[in-house]
């Protein structure tokens, strides 16, 4: 839950689940437990919560940005926009990795109509890799330590 609400659209801005997801590694590792079930739920979450933005900017277009949390911060959407459309696909797998266009650059994927596959092959790879960022390292840290 908490990596899927780290991904969606909006939510990300106001959730602190990074610092969480790393924390929850660490807990693993010192509690002995296997790494992989965290793994993956966090890489479903991730994907999912990518997933229902792409799907929030592909039916609601231009009129998401007049929702708050954006329309506070009307300069994320163009930003994440501009990163899209300069990058395509490899602006959707680097805007997993920037914390504040994490769940904005799906968003925008979506409004630019990016083409699905595309969009969830790199979702996947890009939520896998972010997983193992977040959770392995205080997994490893704790276990080696303990």
């Amino acid at each position: 839950m908490l990596a899927f609400g780290e991904s969606l659209a909006l939510v990300s801005l106001v959730l602190p689940a990074t610092a969480m997801l790393l924390a929850i590694g660490g807990l693993l590792g010192v509690l002995g437990v296997p790494l992989w079930p965290a793994l993956l739920a966090a890489t479903a979450g991730a994907f999912l919560g990518d997933w229902v933005s792409y799907a929030i900017g592909y039916r609601f277009k231009d009129a998401v940005g007049t929702v708050w949390p954006l329309s506070r911060h009307p300069e994320m959407l163009p930003r994440a926009k501009a990163l899209f459309a300069r990058w395509g696909v490899l602006g959707v797998f680097a805007g997993r990795f920037v914390g504040p266009l994490r769940s904005i650059v799906p968003l925008a994927a979506g409004i630019g109509a990016m083409p699905l596959l595309p969009f969830q092959l790199v979702n996947f790879a890009s939520a896998a890799i972010w997983a193992v960022g977040l959770l392995a390292p205080g997994f490893l840290i704790s276990w080696w330590r303990g």
